[in-house]
């Protein structure tokens, strides 16, 4: 086994084939890496070569694809203290960018080289963990119907996903939901609930965006009840990988709630990947479980958190917009 171990999304398409890997192969030994590189066909293959690598003593995994392959691979390096890479190759990347990891190959290569680790926060949802956010509503409901669209009726990703935007205005879908925080339980109507891994920007030409991975909570934005022109717009946000405005939102801070709903089944995206879960859905945050290689340059001393098991287990919450 080789000391580094890099495992890229072998099933995402062009970019990602044979001659792609040698490329890849070439500049990790550019950069002195000695590298063992795997194509992995889908996510069981990601993980199972993660675990292996962990199993047999490699001081460096790095994972090479979008957010959903990053996720994957996170999946088995949280916790484990040893260091995780990330390669984006993905269409939105958002994870690297909040990082400073460069989008750029041959810098994000060197990075792998390089960089230092950085212990950055985890969300969880019901075992499942996000490095970037979750959601419900409307949200999982168009990936579902745009990912069906594509199997069954060959259509693009970007039609696929107008028209089952425009089959969700059509219904004007709402969650009736109860959210449990520190002891107080409220209850919403609404089409869309945004968690954030940390907190996000919600302004300017930054949204979508997060200062920092380290600050030990997770961010709850409620959608208040739109038009079907505002929903329409929050389907366009989250689309896009944006979230919207303020005062789109009542926004709540907490380590970890929990959100209940008279339905047994929910579907849930986590990171962009959708799946069915049993409510109650209980969220919290893991501060600093997974080990990153940033950039020196990107490491702030004033932001680095120092993890103790006493703030992995200080369930605090700050209330930004009264719920």
């Amino acid at each position: 086994m080789k000391p580094v171990t890099v495992i890229v999304n072998g099933g995402a398409g062009q970019g990602h084939d044979d001659s792609a890997a040698d490329d890849l192969r070439a500049k990790l030994r550019a950069a002195g890496l000695d590298a063992e590189l795997v194509l992995a066909k889908d996510g069981e293959e990601m993980i199972a070569t993660a675990r292996r690598a962990l199993e047999q003593g490699a001081r460096m995994v790095a994972a090479g694809g979008g957010d959903g392959t990053i996720n994957a691979v996170a999946s088995v390096m949280v916790g484990s203290g040893v260091p995780f890479g990330v390669l984006p190759l993905g269409t939105l990347n958002h994870f690297a960018k909040d990082l400073g990891i460069p989008l750029d190959l041959d810098q994000a290569v060197r990075n792998l080289a390089d960089g230092v680790p950085r212990q950055v926060d985890v969300g969880e949802v019901n075992d499942r963990i996000f490095l970037n956010n979750s959601s419900l509503g409307l949200y999982p409901d168009i990936v579902r119907d745009r990912e069906k669209q594509q199997r069954r009726l060959g259509r693009g990703k970007w039609p696929a996903a107008l028209w089952a935007t425009l089959a969700a205005l059509r219904r004007y879908p709402f969650l009736s939901m109860r959210l449990t925080v520190k002891g107080e339980t409220l209850a919403r109507r609404t089409p869309f609930v945004f968690i954030g891994n940390n907190r996000y920007t919600m302004q300017g030409l930054a949204i979508g965006e997060r200062d920092r991975l380290d600050d030990g909570l997770l961010s709850l934005y409620v959608a208040q009840k739109p038009t079907r022109f505002g929903l329409l717009r929050f389907a366009l946000d989250a689309l896009r990988g944006k979230l919207g405005s303020e005062r789109d939102f009542d926004v709540l801070e907490a380590a970890d709630f929990e959100i209940g709903t008279h339905r047994h089944r929910l579907h849930v995206a986590t990171d962009g990947e959708v799946t069915v879960m049993n409510p109650p859905l209980r969220y919290r945050v893991r501060p600093g479980a997974l080990t990153v290689v940033v950039p020196p340059a990107t490491i702030d001393t004033d932001k680095i958190m120092t993890t103790t098991s006493g703030k992995d287990t200080d369930h605090h919450a700050h209330t930004r917009t009264p719920l």
